[in-house]
């Protein structure tokens, strides 16, 4: 499929979220803030965070609900194209530990919710979806130093501050999240073993059981994948965006369907759905700097709990 570019010139984009008047907001890792685009690709500020603003999610209060990974350190080097991009790298210097944030609708008040969970502290916050009850399921992907790295898992918190709990753990690095159109499975994506979980719920942040959805293929001759954020369709397809075989991969709800449609960035690390009856998918091409739609998607989104 072909795509259109929306903006560019954004320092790492990720966290694509539709705002209720249509415009697009992301998260802008590298300059530690969360900026709204319209439709015809108009860039402003719409919050400063600070650290290193992640996933973002609308709550039921209205408010923009922000994984914040406490920043890295960056490098620019080239694509395989020839372009210079922008990557990624250890804890820096300056990192503070990860948190949850909360920006008001109008990007006028940063607040941070939680920091901890009991004795444990957030690490590196990645990716969040709110479920039908108004609470939140998240990743902590963890950070990475010269010489080791954090385990992490999943958490499950209020968007009022009351409650927060660790519901599975360890996982390798974990990315991406998302829930099924019936809210009964939460899916989970592993950046460096390429693996998508589903975790079936017994209830709201209570796990049953969990088993390896897919493992999504590299591109030959190494075969070599990684995965970032994800979004699903209204039909349960998981749609993950995938970094080096850069581009977003669906999956179907049983596991047994794999297509890779393939974007020009290496590190392509979220998407969304927006647009007329949820047939435009954002994409967020973050080596780059640009944000890009694919409309006419073959499938419908899955309106989001808390979505306009």
């Amino acid at each position: 499929m072909e795509y259109r570019e929306i903006a560019s010139g954004l320092e790492f984009p990720e966290g694509p979220v539709v705002l209720p008047n249509g415009d697009l907001l992301v998260t802008e890792i590298k300059a530690g803030r969360l900026t709204r685009i319209t439709p015809t690709g108009e860039k402003s500020v719409f919050a400063v965070t600070g650290g290193g603003p992640n996933g973002a999610a609308i709550g039921p209060d209205g408010w923009i609900y922000v994984t914040q990974n406490g920043g890295f350190t960056w490098t620019e080097r080239p694509l395989p194209d020839g372009r210079m991009g922008v990557y990624p790298g250890l804890q820096p210097p300056d990192y503070r530990g990860g948190s949850i944030q909360r920006v008001s609708p109008d990007g006028s008040i940063v607040e941070t919710l939680y920091t901890h969970c009991g004795d444990i502290p957030l690490r590196g916050p990645n990716d969040l979806v709110f479920d039908a009850e108004g609470n939140f399921y998240f990743t902590d992907h963890g950070k990475t130093r010269e010489r080791d790295r954090d385990r992490t898992g999943v958490f499950y918190a209020s968007p009022d501050g009351k409650f927060i709990k660790e519901i599975i753990f360890p996982m390798e690095a974990p990315n991406g999240i998302g829930l099924s159109p019936d809210g009964k499975v939460l899916y989970v994506a592993e950046t460096p073993t390429a693996r998508v979980w589903a975790c079936e719920l017994a209830g709201p942040g209570e796990v049953r059981r969990r088993y390896v959805l897919a493992t999504v293929p590299g591109a030959p001759p190494l075969n070599f994948a990684y995965l970032d954020s994800l979004c699903v369709d209204a039909e349960g397809n998981v749609i993950v965006a995938t970094i080096v075989r850069g581009g977003v991969t669906s999956i179907s709800p049983d596991g047994s369907r794999i297509e890779h449609t393939p974007t020009d960035d290496p590190l392509t690390t979220n998407c969304c759905f927006g647009g007329p009856d949820l047939r435009t998918l954002y994409v967020t091409l973050s080596a780059t700097g640009r944000v890009v739609a694919f409309d006419g998607w073959p499938t419908p989104g899955l309106k989001l709990a808390f979505q306009a």
